[in-house]
């Protein structure tokens, strides 16, 4: 709803969704105003815990909001919503969210949340030259690009004009030397006529790993992950009994081994009477 002017200069509003009672920072989007929690700002990101150094004041209040300039009240409020949604790792989003996310994260400096978009956009088909762009303008872990990389490799024909437009002239250079590498290696395997999508996915992937320099990026990565099962928690077994001083069992009670001697005397014979 309106909520009067901001600096005299137009009418903001409240966010429905993230203008918060208990909030204690405002930021000012377009012609929104969001409360939020300061603590997640500071907690993970250099950027806003510099920036809020240099105006200590911004924020506190609606008419000091904490002005954010280059994004839209719908992208903030797809931010946001990673803290604020303590289902979203159930909810549906699709990659444009993601991709929202991935781009603020990135710019902002929060590395946990940009790690959770990467996470999240793995799970989708992505276009491999698409895939490629978005994360090399990202900087995100080469490694995970291996796939498209063997998509493009084994695809039937060429790159177009505007994919190779799209790319970096590295990846064009090293996707074409991966195709010529990958054709001689299938043609060494005895193919007639090979392509590159004769190649074996192994080799090819060995090459690809070489041409891109992946060796290191796929071995940190392997690193990361965790290995095979855990281990399933210890049995615990009930400890045999210790015999004590004199030789007898500790569990056993009085008498119990003169009713043992007994009982081996009668079975042969030599009992008392």
């Amino acid at each position: 709803m309106p909520n009067g002017s901001h600096n005299g200069v137009s009418p903001v509003h409240h966010h429905p969704d993230y203008y918060l009672k208990d909030g204690n920072i405002t930021f000012l989007v377009q012609d929104t105003l969001f409360r939020v929690h300061r603590h997640f700002f500071e907690v993970e990101s250099q950027f806003f815990l510099q920036e809020f150094a240099k105006t200590p004041k911004d924020g506190i209040s609606d008419s000091s909001a904490f002005r954010l300039d280059k994004v839209t009240i719908a992208d903030f409020s797809n931010f946001l919503w990673v803290w604020y949604s303590p289902r979203y790792r159930r909810d549906s989003k699709p990659k444009d969210h993601w991709l929202t996310i991935l781009e603020l994260s990135t710019a902002w400096q929060f590395p946990e949340m940009k790690k959770l978009a990467v996470d999240e956009l793995q799970k989708f088909d992505i276009e491999p030259v698409e895939k490629i762009t978005t994360y090399d303008r990202y900087q995100i872990d080469r490694s995970l690009l291996l796939p498209a990389y063997k998509l493009l490799c084994k695809r039937v024909g060429r790159m177009s004009i505007e994919e190779g437009e799209q790319l970096k002239l590295h990846t064009v250079l090293g996707i074409q030397e991966a195709r010529e590498r990958a054709i001689r290696s299938a043609a060494e395997r005895g193919c007639l006529s090979p392509t590159s999508a004769d190649a074996d996915d192994e080799e090819l992937e060995k090459i690809l790993v070489d041409v891109f320099s992946l060796k290191g990026h796929v071995a940190n990565r392997q690193a990361a992950q965790p290995q095979g099962k855990p281990e399933p928690p210890p049995i615990v077994k009930t400890p045999t009994p210790k015999p004590d001083v004199n030789g007898a069992n500790k569990s056993s009670t009085p008498g119990s081994n003169d009713n043992k001697q007994k009982d081996a005397n009668k079975n042969t014979g030599t009992g008392r009477k």
